[in-house]
């Protein structure tokens, strides 16, 4: 899945005041339901006021005028359908986003990947992949790079293959050269990618190990054991069933000692593992599996 799988939204929607009526709330169940038996995506357990908005923002993109409107269209029309997907999968990132977070990666997590012989990390929901090139840069700097193999998936095939490419907005450098300055980046910024027109190409040997799948945190089950699982700004929009399960999979993913990063609004607090972390860093959010 991702946030890009249910990433982050605008405040700016219009759709930001409670549901208001029992017809409201079925429709959208109704919605999900289909939704998740026919394509077998789901939603169900998306924490409702933002899952809201963003049906009602593509209830009036697709010239519509009810949820049960964009239901129908949805259960016979699959590009409406992946339409859909992408609505409620924007992917909002950045190059080094909140560079202390990567800063105290490089001073207190580092560290701990010199000592592996390969190093596994999983960039769990990474929308368009600008996080997953930033931790590939970070790791050839640090001159891990050759030792690892990154497993960059989110549920939005739009995005994947935008990460696949590896072709940003040149408009996008300026801030992604200061995110990377803060960051502790030791060389200069523009000698990763190459520029072109009005886009920019990151160099082809950041992209040699990593993998780039779909992956649905929501229904699909662990694929692999990592010493770093990075999901960043993907559960805020998850109820408290579907952050239980999301934890239910890193914690088996994660080899013992392995390396969990969450977002600055999560926490590992108030789940079902709390005692199974110990912080790393706790106002970055980098925890420890301990049991």
């Amino acid at each position: 899945m991702a946030p890009s799988e249910f990433t982050e939204f605008s405040d700016m929607e219009s759709y930001s005041q409670p549901v208001e009526s029992e017809r409201e709330l079925l429709e959208i169940e109704l919605l999900l339901e289909g939704v998740h038996r026919l394509y077998g995506y789901d939603f169900r357990n998306y924490a409702l006021p933002s899952l809201r908005r963003r049906i009602w923002h593509q209830v009036h993109a697709e010239h519509l005028s009810s949820i049960s409107g964009l239901q129908e269209k949805v259960l016979h029309d699959r590009a409406c359908f992946q339409r859909l997907v992408y609505s409620l999968s924007i992917p909002v990132t950045e190059m080094f986003r909140d560079p202390p977070l990567f800063r105290t990666f490089r001073e207190k997590v580092i560290p701990l990947l010199r000592t592996y012989p390969y190093i596994r990390i999983w960039h769990a929901g990474c929308s368009t992949g600008e996080e997953v090139y930033s931790m590939a840069i970070l790791l050839h700097e640090e001159g891990l790079y050759d030792k690892s193999r990154i497993y960059a998936t989110d549920m939005n095939g739009k995005s994947l293959q935008v990460a696949k490419e590896g072709i940003f907005g040149i408009q996008k450098m300026k801030l992604y050269t200061k995110n990377y300055q803060e960051a502790g980046g030791t060389r200069s910024f523009s000698e990763y990618y190459t520029a072109k027109y009005n886009s920019v190409i990151f160099q082809p040997f950041l992209r040699k190990n990593i993998i780039f799948a779909e992956h649905n945190l929501a229904t699909d089950q662990s694929f692999n054991e990592f010493n770093v699982i990075f999901c960043r700004n993907v559960m805020i929009y998850f109820d408290e069933t579907l952050r239980n399960r999301v934890h239910s999979l890193f914690h088996d993913s994660l080899s013992h000692f392995g390396v969990l990063v969450l977002g600055a609004k999560e926490s590992i607090h108030f789940t079902d593992y709390d005692d199974c972390y110990e912080p790393l860093d706790k106002v970055e959010k980098i925890y420890r599996k301990i049991k």
